[in-house]
């Protein structure tokens, strides 16, 4: 059987020293105590075939949770899965297609130097300079997410970090960078995404400044989709909060990695996105075609 390793599973970025919660086994807090109560489960699976299918499909859920969100900018944004049996190839959603038009159907395999190996359609340029040097130069990340959106884009023209104003972005307290180099520079030259690749060490996200979020992720495309909306989610709340002159009162550093541990995980990552994912199979059956 093949699943997702209880390592992957507890994967957060940095070490947090500050808990001191009894989990008995469990991954994370959130996990019921109490058995027999329905709740999400990390899947195994019989086959590779059974878990390439698994992971082409979060992606295209990835990608239509993207739609939702507004994360579209003509044919700007990609989002990967490395393939469970090649670990060289990876798993993206093809050139000039709206978010919301992506499927089963065209999705493409490509390779680490931008090679389509399966589907019809073109690979993204710049996604493949992006992902490709972030997924050859990593082994252990096996998901990313990029997207022009409106604030992530805003906030990245300051050059800075999230401060830790709430809880929410108290998920990414030192777990994620700013990356300086190349910025505003369309990435669609190789060297630079090794310049990108470089800064995701231990992290799992990074604002490109004069350009843009990204999210990185060792466990799911469910938790690279989901870190990538609540990184934008938090950039929008930084902007508001900026532009009512009032200066805020950030969470204290210890609090900040209490909360990043119990609600920045990998795992919790995964989590959220089991509500999103169901929604969009209630409601756009055509995902599968």
């Amino acid at each position: 059987m093949l699943e997702v390793t209880e390592a992957q599973a507890k994967s957060s970025g940095p070490t947090n020293p500050v808990s001191a919660i009894n989990l008995q086994g469990r991954v994370s807090i959130y996990q019921p105590e109490q058995a027999g109560l329905i709740f999400p489960q990390i899947p195994s699976f019989a086959s590779r075939a059974a878990h390439r299918q698994h992971l082409k499909e979060r992606l295209v859920g990835a990608c239509r949770a993207f739609a939702l969100q507004g994360f579209d900018y003509g044919f700007a944004g990609h989002l990967t899965i490395r393939d469970p049996e090649h670990p060289d190839l990876y798993w993206t959603n093809p050139m000039a297609i709206h978010f919301s038009q992506v499927k089963l159907s065209n999705l493409i395999l490509a390779d680490h130097q931008g090679r389509v190996v399966q589907g019809k359609h073109a690979i993204n340029r710049a996604g493949f300079v992006l992902h490709a040097a972030v997924h050859e130069a990593h082994p252990d990340i096996v998901a990313m997410c990029h997207a022009h959106t409106v604030y992530g884009t805003a906030f990245s023209a300051l050059g800075r970090k999230l401060d830790p104003i709430s809880q929410d972005a108290a998920a990414f307290f030192e777990d994620h960078v700013v990356i300086g180099d190349e910025a505003g520079q369309v990435a669609v030259e190789v060297k630079a995404g090794h310049k990108v690749a470089n800064a995701f060490a231990g992290v799992k996200a990074a604002i490109h400044q004069n350009h843009g979020l990204l999210t990185a992720s060792r466990h799911s495309i469910e938790a690279a989709a989901f870190w990538f909306i609540a990184l934008e989610r938090c950039c929008q709340q930084q902007l508001m909060i900026e532009a009512a002159g009032a200066k805020p009162k950030l969470v204290p550093e210890d609090k900040a990695r209490y909360s990043r541990e119990h609600v920045g995980s990998e795992y919790i990552g995964w989590l959220h996105f089991q509500a999103i994912w169901d929604q969009l199979v209630a409601t756009q059956p055509d995902m599968f075609d």
